[in-house]
């Protein structure tokens, strides 16, 4: 069942983002040679009457693409000039390249939204909650309720953040400001070496409010609040990433996907459904980077076209692609290395 709920999961993220590009590209009447789930080699296709386009499954279901006429190096004069995707206007080709960003964070804001329709909008401001007896929080001078406004200095304004700073500073003592009928306030918190399931980890000793409100206007609310309360922990994430203050290690490929999605599956339902929310922001932010082989990067060369007034060498920026790809195969590798050694650990 992990593994039907693993592609499952992948298949629709991958499915919405392919068919943001692959409905903008027909709006602006790109030729689209094929629309394919998955990647490698070619286990299923179709193809619908009176349309050019041939649809594909293919094996490996992480990735997936929408294959246009115009982007190829070597030019097919079956395609007539009009329907390729380099002779489109800017904002035609920007807004199919943009489309399956923008679905991932579509589905992402309806996902969270059904969740809190049924189970009530959770709060995403950094509260305190109840404190754990015997843990360094619970002696500090905190009290549940506080409104953490800082950690280390760094500004908090949600509890994702508040969550990656924690994650960044895990095992080192951290300084609390925090808000507290209108006065601040600051606290040091050293964590606490604990053995959990067998593994030894540290616990600061404070949880997070949980409260939750009811109906459409509330879930809506956090619907969107929460979308770009995501997309802003990422972009700090990458910074972490950049500055060498998260390592690769911190990070997890399709191994450690597939084992969260056995530990969601195992929570239930609206765990998946939240799980799968996170992994659209998550596709959708990735491709938003300006890097090869990421719709960020094919956008970079739609903007540079626009701005220089001349078109990109085809076989440049295929070039440039396909080393892009390569590199980030080779971090998959990496990062699929680090999941499967921390399996077995």
């Amino acid at each position: 069942m992990t593994l039907i709920y693993f592609i499952l999961i992948l298949g629709i993220i991958i499915l919405i983002h392919e068919f943001g590009h692959y409905i903008f590209a027909k709006k602006a009447g790109i030729y689209v040679y094929e629309f394919s789930i998955g990647m490698g080699p070619r286990i299923f296709k179709w193809k619908r009457k009176n349309d050019e386009t041939e649809y594909s499954i293919r094996l490996i279901p992480i990735g997936g693409f929408v294959q246009m006429a115009g982007e190829e190096v070597d030019d097919d004069p079956d395609v007539p000039k009009d329907k390729k995707f380099s002779s489109k206007t800017f904002m035609q080709k920007f807004m199919t390249v943009i489309a399956g960003i923008m679905n991932n964070f579509i589905l992402a804001i309806v996902l969270l939204f059904i969740f809190a329709l049924f189970n009530g909008a959770p709060q995403n401001k950094p509260l305190i909650g109840p404190l754990t007896e015997n843990l360094p929080a619970y002696t500090s001078g905190l009290k549940e309720g506080d409104r953490v406004v800082s950690i280390n200095g760094k500004k908090i304004n949600t509890y994702d953040m508040l969550a990656l700073e924690v994650q960044v500073n895990s095992g080192k003592e951290i300084t609390l400001g925090v808000e507290r009928d209108g006065k601040q306030s600051e606290y040091t918190i050293k964590p606490k070496k604990i053995k959990e399931k067998g593994q030894s980890v540290y616990r600061y000793g404070f949880s997070m409010n949980d409260e939750v409100k009811k109906g459409f206007v509330p879930s809506l609310i956090y619907a969107f609040t929460k979308t770009i309360s995501l997309i802003q922990q990422m972009i700090y994430t990458v910074f972490y990433l950049i500055t060498g203050t998260l390592s690769l290690n911190s990070f997890s490929g399709p191994v450690g996907i597939y084992n969260i999605v056995g530990q969601a599956k195992d929570a239930g339902i609206w765990s998946l459904i939240t799980l799968t929310a996170l992994l659209s922001v998550n596709v959708g932010f990735i491709n938003l980077l300006p890097l090869p082989a990421f719709d960020g990067g094919r956008l970079l060369f739609v903007i540079i076209e626009k701005i220089t007034g001349k078109k990109v060498n085809p076989k440049v920026e295929n070039t440039i692609h396909a080393v892009g790809f390569f590199l980030l195969m080779a971090l998959m590798l990496l990062v699929t290395y680090n999941d499967i050694i921390r399996l077995i650990k």
